[in-house]
Order: C-alpha cells, then sequence, then structure tokens
C-alpha cells in the first residue's frame, strides 16, 4: 500500500503540469495570442500591445514570488495557495470568452489574461516546491522531466481538441478539419476560437482533482499577519545571504535572463508567425502541434540525462539550441531567408519556422525541467518554497523588461524581426552567468 500511496502521489504531482500547460500552450502563444494579431489587424501593433501586457504581469509576479514562498515555508500551507490560485487561474481563463470580434475591450480582455497567467505562476512556486519531497537528488531530475513531459502532453492533447472541434479559420469559418465550430458556436462571432477560454478553465478545473486528491501537504502551522511578516524578514533574510551562496546567486542570476528569454519566445512565436509569415489561427497551432510533440519527448528524454549527468550541462545544451533560434529567427521573413531572397511564394521560410518550433519545443522542454531539478540542488535546507519564490523572481524580475524591451524595439522599428532581437542577448548573458553555478550547490553551513 505504501508504493501505490506513493506512486498517486507523484502522479498526483504529475497532473498539475497536465491540468495548467494549456494555459501556456493555449493562450499565451498558440490560439489566443495570434487571434488578438488577427483582431488587431497589424502585426507590429498586436507584438507591442502583447508585450506590454505581459511586462504588467511580469511585475505583479516578480513581486509576490519571494514572499509568497516564504509564507509557505513558515505556515506549511501550500495546498491553500494553490487553491486560491487557481481560482485566479481558471477566472482568467474564462474570461477570455469575451475577447469579441466587434466592440472588442482589449484592456479588459488583457487583465483577464493577466489575472489568469499570474494565479498560474503563483500556484507554480508551490507545486514545484514539492519536487524534493518526491524522490532523491538522484531521481528528482526523472521525475522533474517526466512531469514536464506529461504537461507538455496535456497541452498536446488540448490544443488538438482546439483545432479540430473549435477555433475556426477567419476567411472559412471551418476548423482544422473542415468542420462547422462545436455547440453550435457561431463562426462569424468567432465563438469557437474565444472557447479558448472556457476550455482551458474547465481543463484545469478536471484535471486538478486527481492533484488534490493524491497529493498530501502538512496542516498549516501559522498565518496571518504574523505569516505575513515572518515572510517579509525572511525574504529580506535570505536576500542579504545570497553574497555568501555564490552558487545559488550565480544560478539566479543565470535563469534570470535565460528563463526571461524562453518565455520571451513563448509569448511572442504566435504573434511572430502571425504577422511575419501572415499564419492563420490553424497555421500556428499547427506549429504548436510539433513543437509540443518534441517538448513532451526531449522533457521526458532529458530528465534522464539530467539524473546521468546533472543538470548543468543538460540546461547549457538546451541554452545553446536556443541561442542559436533566436539569432536565426530574425533573418527569416516571406521574403528572404539568411539574407538570400526566396521566390514568390516560397514555402521555405514555412518549413525553416516549423523546425525552430520544434526545437523550441524540445529545448524549452529540456531547460525548464533541469532548470527545476538544478534550483532543489541550489535550495537553502529548510527554505524550499522560498528558494523557489526567489526562483519565481528570478524567473519573472526582468518579465517586464524583456517584453517591454521588445515592445519598444517593435514600435520603434516598426519591425516584427527587429523586435524580438533583445532575446539574443538574454540568451547570452543566461549562459555566461552560469559559469559560476556548481552543480551541487553551495556547502551546507
Amino acid at each position: 500500500m505504501r508504493g501505490i500511496s506513493y506512486r498517486r502521489r507523484i502522479w498526483g504531482w504529475f497532473f498539475f503540469d497536465w491540468a495548467s500547460q494549456p494555459y501556456n500552450t493555449l493562450l499565451i502563444t498558440f490560439i489566443f495570442a495570434p487571434y488578438i494579431s488577427e483582431l488587431i489587424g497589424d502585426g507590429a501593433q498586436a507584438q507591442t500591445v502583447w508585450a506590454f501586457g505581459i511586462a504588467i504581469g511580469g511585475v505583479i509576479i516578480a513581486l509576490g514570488a519571494p514572499i509568497l514562498g516564504a509564507m509557505a515555508d513558515n505556515s506549511g500551507a501550500r495546498m491553500q495557495w494553490i487553491q486560491v490560485f487557481s481560482a485566479m487561474y481558471v477566472i482568467g481563463a474564462f474570461g477570455i470568452w469575451w475577447a469579441t470580434p466587434v466592440d472588442l475591450n482589449l484592456i479588459v480582455v488583457l487583465g483577464f489574461f493577466v489575472l489568469g497567467m499570474v494565479g498560474m505562476e503563483f500556484a507554480t512556486i508551490f507545486t514545484n516546491s514539492m519536487l524534493p519531497d518526491l524522490g532523491s537528488n538522484d531521481e528528482i531530475g526523472r521525475i522533474s522531466g517526466t512531469g514536464w513531459a506529461f504537461g507538455y502532453l496535456g497541452g498536446l492533447v488540448a490544443l488538438v481538441i482546439m483545432l479540430l472541434f473549435f477555433a475556426e479559420g477567419a476567411g472559412t469559418g471551418k476548423t482544422l478539419i473542415g468542420l462547422d465550430p462545436a455547440f453550435g458556436f457561431d463562426a462569424t462571432q468567432r465563438e469557437g476560437t474565444r472557447f479558448v477560454g472556457p476550455l482551458t478553465g474547465f481543463w484545469y478545473i478536471i484535471f486538478m482533482v486527481p492533484f488534490f486528491m493524491w497529493v498530501k501537504d502538512p496542516r498549516p502551522i501559522g498565518g496571518g499577519a504574523h505569516a505575513v511578516r515572518k515572510a517579509l524578514w525572511t525574504v529580506i533574510d535570505t536576500i542579504r545571504h545570497l553574497p555568501k551562496t555564490p552558487s545559488m546567486f550565480s544560478y539566479l542570476s543565470a535563469s534570470m535572463f535565460y528563463r526571461d528569454a524562453l518565455n520571451g519566445m513563448y509569448f511572442f512565436g504566435g504573434i511572430y508567425a502571425a504577422g511575419v509569415l501572415g499564419w492563420s489561427v490553424v497555421d500556428v497551432g499547427i506549429f504548436g502541434i510539433l513543437a509540443l510533440i518534441a517538448g513532451a519527448l526531449f522533457a521526458w528524454l532529458g530528465g534522464f540525462a539530467d539524473d546521468r549527468f546533472g543538470p548543468k550541462p543538460v540546461i547549457v545544451t538546451a541554452i545553446l539550441v536556443l541561442l542559436f533560434v533566436a539569432i536565426s529567427i530574425v533573418t527569416i521573413s516571406r521574403g528572404a531567408v539568411y539574407g538570400v531572397p526566396l521566390a514568390p511564394g516560397s514555402l521555405m521560410p514555412d518549413v525553416i519556422f516549423y523546425g525552430f518550433g520544434m526545437l523550441i519545443g524540445a529545448a524549452g522542454g529540456v531547460v525548464q525541467s533541469a532548470s527545476r531539478s538544478m534550483m532543489v540542488r541550489q535550495a537553502r535546507a529548510g527554505h524550499m518554497a522560498e528558494s523557489f519564490g526567489l526562483y519565481g523572481l528570478a524567473g519573472k524580475a526582468t518579465a517586464f523588461i524583456a517584453p517591454a524591451l521588445i515592445g519598444v524595439a517593435t514600435s520603434a522599428s516598426g519591425s516584427q524581426q527587429i523586435g524580438v532581437s533583445p532575446l539574443i542577448g538574454l540568451f547570452a548573458l543566461g549562459l555566461v552567468l552560469l559559469i559560476w553555478v556548481k552543480p551541487e550547490g553551495d556547502p551546507s553551513e
């Protein structure tokens, strides 16, 4: 019975990734983002608006993440916080339904989107902090990789459902396989595509059931204003302590840049393809299917590589692949590839961009899984949720800077290609800072 209970707890933890991944897959990257680009009509303007919306969410997450993590360590109330932020996730997702093609209130819709994104990121802090409880250091790489792969698989299934039965083409009103949108949705009002929000919310509600049933956490040992004050002082003390833990400090700094660059690829991939290559929501969806298949496979394989070689070399390899893609994307347009002019109507940019999607999915899945495993090795004993709060801060401290830079660069240049070039520098900075990271973290005090 003990073995069955242990396996159920791990599978329950896996289901958070399965349940939450569609927010990234359907809303942030492959369905909602290109749909917004279609509604706005101008690719550069859409990329600018999207950038500043993401930046606002990044500021909120950066400010709240370490304090919430410290509160979880002090109170033990991780499950309660996950429930609160799950509610934010669901409300934010359902709000996407109001992204109507006529009389679009972009501020309200982006407000819902940011609410759900913040809920997802905050809940992830607490679920990530449970990872070391699931296995030894020799096992957590594989556990993390399998969880991430399971999440990618969930995003893939949700995306396929969306493309086959709901997301209609702007010109045809039909889904990928030529059907009218399910449930009698009105294609002229883009109700099939707008259903991406409620579908994401329902998906989360249904598939979080195994998590809440099988994953148990200690009872809360404190709360209220005292917990908030204690959390604030704990965060301050930890930040003061960072210079005494140079490996953790370097890792947090490195991950701050390379994870922000990766998020930039996810946030702007759909809008970029829609604006630069003229792809429809369905085209971007196919791109997403390829990326998710590659992501699921390589996140799983990367978990075994993590256990075999450790997370650091796995992370470095993945960043090198992503840096190559970031440099290459800037040179791809409908009329030229790497500066070489193409014949009108050439499909080469589409084929290459599909290939880049697979590389982003593969390397992105690997780097996120291995980064989670690396954080366990760098964290201070007894401060796991707080450390993952700082990890969340590191992942979002520049999250408002990168989208803002992309927004400014895109607005100033009027070019989506030039607009995404800041991603190159972010990946490069992250790679350099990893030099000072020790694979097993700083020595225990």
